[in-house]
């Protein structure tokens, strides 16, 4: 889900950047796509997507069911993600998908789903998907900020926890399914839970999408066997836009992307080769590696800060470690 209200941009294009978010942007850029980077086998692969009953994860589990990975969905609802497989699994006619009732706003439940996951199952792809956007301030029951608990500290936890299974496979990746709206932000680890200040929903989940990028570039550079990237899909008309943002929606429908191209990027990076020879770290969109920061915008980060970040986010984890 984009955090469309914290881009100010009314042209929908980020000026001196050349990127255009909405359905023709990815009109323009599919003309260049090689369409046998996703003409590939993935039977004997396994997959993990979190938030894959609906939207751009649904979307993501069926290609890769349709080319016969085996696919692991970790959903929240036991009900939508049932549905969600039957009708995957209808369509694809593979049977090796797979329900995993998680909530990742819990990090409890994140990491005993995890440490259960990787003593008998194995792993090549991680795709860190499931998102959440609230525009109010709420916590969970374990007293954590429900964004950050969801789109950082349980992306944090989830991947962190299953890196031992991911070293022992072959062609190992993690895909993080960021936002563009993490380009207004800078990071800022002083107010991690947005505890100061007026609560705003949609900077709090462009915080937490920078969280997302700063991650992903710092475990590139911490574990080298695994392949780790981040992405844009672009605004796509899923149903995590059409209930967190109803006016954005209404005003854009008919610009926004379908599920299935937001998807594309995410798909390319979990299973196309020529993606796992890009360098690890770098974040996409629509297939090519993109700047994480606007020309002339001060959102860069020290090192130490970055720095910061992981370690407040490895001693809040470990307390909710089992």
């Amino acid at each position: 889900m984009p955090a469309c209200a914290a881009i100010n941009c009314t042209n929908l294009q980020f000026k001196g950047c050349g990127r255009t978010f909405h359905l023709s942007g990815y009109e323009a850029a599919a003309k260049n796509f090689v369409a046998a980077d996703l003409e590939v086998n993935l039977s004997g692969r396994s997959f993990m997507i979190t938030g894959a009953n609906s939207g751009l994860g649904k979307a993501t589990a069926q290609e890769i069911a349709n080319r016969g990975g085996t696919v692991h969905m970790v959903c929240r609802n036991k009900g939508r993600a049932d549905a969600a497989k039957e009708e995957i699994v209808e369509c694809s006619k593979n049977q090796n998908v797979h329900v995993h009732v998680v909530d990742m706003s819990c990090a409890r439940q994140v990491w005993e789903f995890a440490q259960n996951f990787v003593q008998s199952n194995v792993l090549n792809v991680l795709i860190n998907n499931a998102g959440c956007m609230v525009n109010q301030r709420e916590l969970t029951e374990e007293g954590l900020e429900k964004n950050f608990a969801t789109n950082t500290l349980g992306t944090y936890i989830l991947t962190t926890a299953l890196l031992p299974a991911l070293q022992k496979a072959e062609d190992p990746r993690v895909v993080t399914v960021s936002s563009g709206g993490m380009l207004t932000q800078k990071l800022n680890v002083d107010d991690l839970q947005c505890e100061k200040g007026t609560f705003d929903g949609t900077m709090a989940y462009a915080q937490n999408k920078r969280q997302q990028v700063v991650l992903t570039e710092r475990w590139a550079a911490q574990y080298k066997d695994v392949h780790f990237s981040s992405m844009h899909p672009g605004w796509a008309d899923t149903p995590a836009v059409q209930s967190s943002m109803p006016s954005f929606h209404a005003k854009m429908q008919s610009k926004l992307r379908t599920e299935a191209m937001g998807a594309d990027t995410i798909v390319w990076l979990a299973v196309a080769a020529a993606a796992a020879r890009q360098p690890s770290g770098l974040f996409f969109q629509d297939r090519r590696a993109v700047a994480t920061h606007l020309p002339l915008a001060f959102s860069r980060t020290s090192s130490q800060e970055e720095e910061r970040l992981l370690a407040a986010l490895s001693d809040l984890a470990l307390k909710f470690k089992p």
